[in-house]
């Protein structure tokens, strides 16, 4: 491959790269994270009423509500700032960030047409979350 060719397509792939979709959710990986992580305040289903839950104040957020209290659109970015815990004040909830510093990056579209690069377990848990999301 002649030079002009191979940075041409250096140049493509790294275009490629950073409009990359978000990793797909393989439901059964995240599903078990979240029973081993996040269900014992969570709950198995995600609505804020797991065994470890009773007396916490503030309750643990029912996560199957996301959506509802932000006017019908899933706030990807609030959430992984949430589950990492880069952006928070004093909480119950444990951070994840520091469990997450070896992973690979991804690229997660945070708004239309903006990506961002993420921890791919974080968009992960993330994009299993938005799932898991009802009216």
């Amino acid at each position: 491959m002649n030079r002009t060719i191979a940075v041409a397509a250096l140049a493509a792939g790294a275009g490629l790269t950073a409009c990359a979709p978000q990793v797909p959710v393989t439901r059964g990986q995240y599903a078990q994270y979240f029973q081993e992580f996040c269900a014992g305040c969570h709950g198995a289903t995600a609505r804020g009423d797991g065994p470890g839950a009773a007396g916490m104040v503030p309750p643990p957020a029912d996560l199957t509500q996301i959506s509802a209290r932000n006017g019908g659109t899933f706030p990807i970015e609030k959430v992984m700032s949430q589950i990492d815990g880069y952006r928070s004040g004093p909480r119950a909830m444990p951070e994840f960030g520091s469990y997450l510093v070896d992973d690979r990056t991804v690229m997660v579209e945070t708004e239309p047409g903006v990506f961002t690069p993420a921890p791919e377990r974080l968009a992960g848990m993330a994009q299993y979350l938005e799932s898991l999301q009802r009216p």
